[in-house]
């Protein structure tokens, strides 16, 4: 009986444990949402988006680094006793003691605090302009994913149309199977036909789970999106055309064109930190053997024997160096990379007007093929072929439409635009 009782206690544990998993699924799946329209969404990511707001704190960083820059040294405030706790006994003023508080302050000399102000100011120059650069490649990413999560959608929707036309094919050459008009294998290789259909199908939706998820994440969400309502594929082609010279200061550019100029101001940074500061005191010492106040002050600068901080300023110029290496290579990365979109959306533009043609002509060749078919005229295999096609043809289209969205949206990145939406 407790053996029993056991097992049964375990049994409604798994039914209960089951159940709360089915709520809590179904409890996800009613929050997960469709995503927004694109803008609306870049508008969202602009709150949630772990990227943008690691870019973001980088600012404020360097904000604050420049305000630390423009702080003055603090004063000193020293106290000194002499001749205090002898055990002697005190024969002279020297003997007497004297208790001495004084003011010191550090004088800082060649420019050090100008040149960190400038620093400072560069570096916060530099972060808002790369900022800038992350916004508008995060654009970008958003709307490639975006219209990949598009795709992916519209895929799944061609593979379902598809799978429908393959069991409708299915019962028409059954159909023709029991009338004696076609063979067995006919049949069979139908069957064969909607197993494909069905397995592609089962492929694109998981592509097309996988292609939301990215987009959430991207965007910031937790939950991914359960479709796209609203279509970023027909905006491509209605832009005005690009210039065709490429821009002369990408955001990428931009950026590292402030890099440098903070690296140079860092070189002048080192450089007055060569130079010796002074430290100026000032007291007032209590002479206790004449019961007297007298004032006393003190000047120090250090002897620049064995620091002289050169190598800090070699390592600044390395990075002077650096810094200009890498916006030569910026120059040529958006001169390629403009010309190379440029080319693509001529070639998307090419075989988008090739691929609608080939869908249109695909779709009359199953139209036919099907009415040959029920009419006895057409062999099955033929239709098969037909609508492989026609299915192979509204893929391309697709994958036309998404690489013009590419052409287009990295366009619009170089010009320092979020793809279709507004310059940030």
């Amino acid at each position: 009986m407790e053996t029993i009782f056991s097992t049964g206690t375990h049994s409604r544990l798994a039914i209960v444990s089951l159940a709360a998993t089915i709520c809590v699924a179904q409890m996800q799946a009613a929050r997960a949402e469709p995503a927004p329209p694109f803008r609306q969404l870049f508008q969202q990511a602009q709150m949630a988006a772990p990227r943008l707001a690691e870019s973001a704190a980088n600012v404020r960083v360097s904000q604050g680094f420049s305000l630390q820059a423009s702080a003055r040294p603090n004063p000193m405030i020293g106290f000194e006793a002499e001749n205090f706790g002898s055990t002697g006994r005190a024969n002279s003023v020297a003997d007497a003691q004297q208790q001495t508080l004084s003011v010191g302050q550090l004088v800082e000399l060649g420019g050090k605090r100008e040149a960190r102000m400038l620093a400072g100011e560069a570096g916060v120059n530099a972060a808002e302009l790369r900022n800038r650069q992350v916004v508008v490649d995060f654009g970008y990413d958003l709307a490639i994913a975006y219209a990949e999560a598009e795709v992916a959608q519209g895929r799944v929707v061609l593979l379902e149309d598809a799978l429908m036309a393959a069991q409708e094919d299915l019962r028409a050459a059954r159909a023709l199977v029991n009338a004696g008009r076609e063979a067995d294998v006919r049949a069979v290789q139908a069957e064969a036909a909607v197993a494909a259909a069905a397995a592609d199908l089962e492929g694109a939706r998981a592509s097309a789970q996988n292609a939301f998820s990215l987009l959430a994440s991207l965007a910031g969400v937790l939950q991914p999106y359960t479709g796209v309502d609203s279509s970023l594929l027909p905006l491509a082609g209605n832009l005005p055309p690009p210039p065709e010279l490429p821009p002369l200061v990408t955001p990428a550019v931009a950026a590292a064109m402030a890099e440098r100029d903070a690296a140079t101001r860092r070189i002048t940074v080192e450089q007055t930190r060569a130079v010796p500061d002074v430290t100026a005191s000032l007291g007032v010492r209590r002479l206790a053997g004449d019961n007297a106040t007298a004032f006393v002050g003190a000047l120090s600068v250090p002897l620049p024997l064995f620091d002289r901080n050169r190598g800090n300023i070699a390592a600044a110029l390395g990075l002077r160096d650096a810094a200009e290496a890498r916006l030569n290579q910026a120059r040529l990365e958006a001169e390629n990379a403009y010309r190379s979109a440029l080319a693509q959306a001529m070639a998307a533009n090419a075989r988008l007007t090739a691929g609608t043609q080939a869908e249109m002509a695909a779709a009359e060749a199953y139209r036919l093929a099907r009415v040959g078919y029920d009419a006895g005229r057409t062999p099955l295999i033929e239709l098969l072929l037909a609508r492989r096609n026609l299915t192979t043809a509204q893929a391309v289209e697709l994958e036309a439409r998404l690489a013009r969205i590419n052409a287009e949206a990295a366009i619009a990145r170089l010009m320092g635009q979020v793809p279709f939406g507004e310059t940030p």
